[in-house]
């Protein structure tokens, strides 16, 4: 049994299951995929109900998302969560849900009998896991998303709107990709306070000093000798920081911010609520969060 699976593994069941006794039917894409904790508190869940499959790492390069789905619909896979960097992409080859569709991305997969369906678990399981870590009300906050140009960004960005949390502030390297968001944030909010500015704009520190939640939805700070997406100057003791990423445990903009004094917490919770809320897509009527914590540990 591999770690990662790539398409290539998808040819047939024989090469796919080979050397296991239960079917692969769930799986987690994304490139890269090796560091994803999907299959560890999936696989709990699905042993603890008695089901009798296997949920997997799949590396799929950029552009092969609609060939990946194909290939896992002829192989009777139940669905799949999407991670970076195909939250975007996967749109384009399912039938959205009028709520993923608001939110921007798709990060769940259904492949139902008739049609594929995409849904998005990541927004509410967000707002679920900072009211939880941080023991806070989610609509009294000011946030700060930075990396907001990607599929988790947008759909955090569409959870603070629908929250009406009273302020927001969009950090992005490139303003162009936060058009469409923003228009889709007014739109759905004529009331909303929405801020965009670049990481290089001379205001950045005193509009994140004024926030109370700075999120990182960015993968920097995934790989090895990556910077903190944000310098010390936009921090202070008062912040709550919460990094979507969650391997490494403390990344750097959390060691930077716990520095500082900020109280902080990694994507740990946010990848357990928006799991859970994943599996009840696939399996409606179960409750697997309790499991899905108990194997993470938490």
């Amino acid at each position: 049994m591999k770690e990662v699976y790539t398409l290539e593994d998808l040819a047939s069941r024989d090469l796919l299951d080979a050397g296991t006794n239960k079917p692969a039917r769930l799986a987690v894409i994304g490139h890269p995929i090796a560091h994803s904790a999907s299959p560890r508190m999936h696989q709990a869940a699905l042993d603890e109900s008695g089901e009798n499959m296997r949920y997997i790492r799949l590396d799929i390069e950029p552009g092969r998302v609609g060939e990946a789905f194909d290939r896992m619909r002829v192989l009777g896979f139940l669905g799949c969560n999407v991670t970076v960097p195909h939250k975007l992409e996967a749109m384009e080859f399912c039938e959205v849900h009028p709520e993923a569709q608001l939110l921007g991305a798709v990060n769940t997969i259904c492949f139902d009998e008739d049609v594929t369906r995409g849904f998005n678990t990541d927004g509410p399981g967000f707002a679920r896991a900072i009211e939880e870590t941080f023991k806070v009300e989610f609509a009294s906050l000011k946030v700060a998303i930075v990396g907001a140009g990607g599929g988790a960004g947008q759909a955090v960005a569409m959870q603070c709107c629908l929250e009406n949390i009273g302020r927001l502030l969009l950090v992005n390297r490139t303003l162009e990709k936060l058009g469409t968001l923003l228009e889709r944030l007014r739109w759905s909010r004529s009331d909303f306070e929405t801020i965009a500015l670049s990481f290089d704009d001379p205001a950045l520190a005193d509009h994140c000093l004024s926030c109370h939640l700075i999120v990182n939805t960015s993968s920097v700070g995934l790989q090895a000798g990556d910077p903190s997406i944000l310098p010390a100057a936009c921090l202070k003791k008062e912040h709550f920081v919460y990094d979507t990423i969650y391997q490494p445990s403390v990344s750097p903009l959390l060691a930077v911010a716990s520095s500082v004094g900020c109280r902080t917490a990694n994507g740990l919770s946010m990848l357990l609520h928006q799991g859970a809320l994943a599996f009840q897509h696939w399996f409606p009527g179960t409750d697997p969060l309790a499991v899905m914590k108990r194997e993470m540990g938490c």
